[in-house]
């Protein structure tokens, strides 16, 4: 088998190929003078292909297509998008707008697909292959086991991340909760823990994505002001838009840790071991 990396993810490929005592197949990536992307596989042999590639941007995606054409001759594609961008909008939100998430899980022509916590796993079924969502959180969760955290709490910021929270916790044996809205008035609202008091305890804010931050960043205020010791922030694809990372650490954050499904300076936790023991299973 031959592991080939995207652009957007060289190093996460490349640590693949380690795991599976495998040499990274080279690519070339470059542009025209038009910007348009020129990509090249540097590596004649036939054989079957593991394409891995994040598709932060539209670039990102035309560079994954491109590869998964280069290898038309191979016997067998696999493709892992470890980030597949738009995959949020997974259904019609207004009238007239596409399902983003399908019309590009429709272009990828491949035998198999892997996804890392894609957004919503009803995702998979729009591709014209058979499709896998693997789960980081046991990686996350090992790592913060390794970390010499004082009366751990995971909480998840709302009841949508609150399954992935339990799964993290359960792998490690910490406690878990959810952040709970009150309205108290027409203007004034209330956050905290749902069970369980957070003052003297590190506390570890666990998401699948942190996009913008803005939740995060009020969540962290709110539970230093309840007395919370340390304020971690986990997840499993660090998109920090903008300005994110600085907002966060403004706010208060301790830490941020997050995967290399997108690659960031943030990205302690590798999905690596996760993609080659997949791939070891076919």
């Amino acid at each position: 088998m031959k592991i080939i990396g995207g652009p957007a993810s060289q190093a996460l490929s490349s640590q693949v190929a380690r795991e599976l005592n495998l040499e990274p197949t080279i690519t070339d990536f470059s542009r025209f003078p038009d910007g348009e992307l020129y990509t090249r596989i540097l590596d004649e042999d036939v054989d079957e292909v593991t394409i891995i590639q994040s598709t932060m941007t539209d670039s990102d995606f035309v560079a994954l297509l491109q590869l998964i054409d280069a290898c038309e001759d191979s016997p067998v594609i696999n493709v892992v998008i470890p980030y597949m961008g738009y995959a949020r909008q997974d259904k019609k939100f207004k009238t007239g707008e596409p399902i983003s998430a399908r019309a590009i899980a429709r272009t990828i022509n491949a035998d198999r697909v892997f996804t890392v916590n894609v957004h919503e796993a009803s995702i998979l079924d729009y591709f014209n292959a058979d499709a896998f969502d693997l789960d980081a959180a046991y990686l996350i969760g090992h790592h913060l086991r390794s970390l010499d955290l004082q009366n751990p709490l995971l909480v998840s910021p709302d009841l949508g991340a609150l399954d992935f929270v339990e799964r993290t916790a359960t792998e490690i044996g910490f406690d878990y909760d959810y952040l709970e809205k009150t309205r108290l008035s027409g203007d004034t609202v209330t956050i905290k823990t749902k069970n369980v008091d957070v003052k003297g305890r590190d506390i570890v804010l666990l998401d699948d994505m942190i996009a913008t931050g803005g939740t995060m960043v009020e969540s962290i205020k709110l539970l230093k002001s309840q007395g919370a010791k340390d304020v971690y922030l986990a997840c499993v694809h660090p998109v920090l838009a903008r300005n994110a990372v600085m907002r966060l650490y403004n706010s208060g954050v301790k830490e941020i840790i997050s995967t290399d499904t997108i690659e960031r300076i943030q990205s302690s936790v590798s999905v690596a071991p996760l993609i080659a023991n997949a791939i070891k299973g076919l």
